[in-house]
């Protein structure tokens, strides 16, 4: 298994979107967190397991992206490093998702 690290900011996107989601149903933000993080737990078990994103930006390239599970609209965005698998985002699916990850620093 993978050593795993999340951005900082990858918490505040895992409360927006919980907070979100806990507006129509509570229970569904509570699930939404709880997914997340095993899902997390997944990818560092099997790195390979998401596909690459294709975005067209070189820099973006070795992203890649595994859906949150129950929660196929929010997707995972991780790069696989040599020691560690690092979460860079949890973003929903309909977000201009390439622009938002322009603005990340490399790692």
């Amino acid at each position: 298994m993978a050593n795993l690290t999340k951005r900082p900011i990858v918490i505040q996107d895992l409360i927006a979107h919980a907070t979100y989601i806990s507006l129509n149903n509570l229970d569904a933000g509570d699930r939404f967190l709880y997914a997340a993080e095993a899902t997390f737990q997944r990818i560092a078990e099997l790195p390979a397991i998401g596909k690459l994103s294709g975005f067209m930006t070189p820099t973006l390239a070795q992203i890649r992206q595994y859906p949150v599970k129950g929660f196929s609209k929010y997707i995972i965005f991780y790069q696989i490093q040599p020691e560690t698998v690092e979460i860079i985002r949890v973003l929903h699916g309909a977000q201009n998702l390439e622009f938002i990850l322009e603005q990340e620093p490399p790692p």
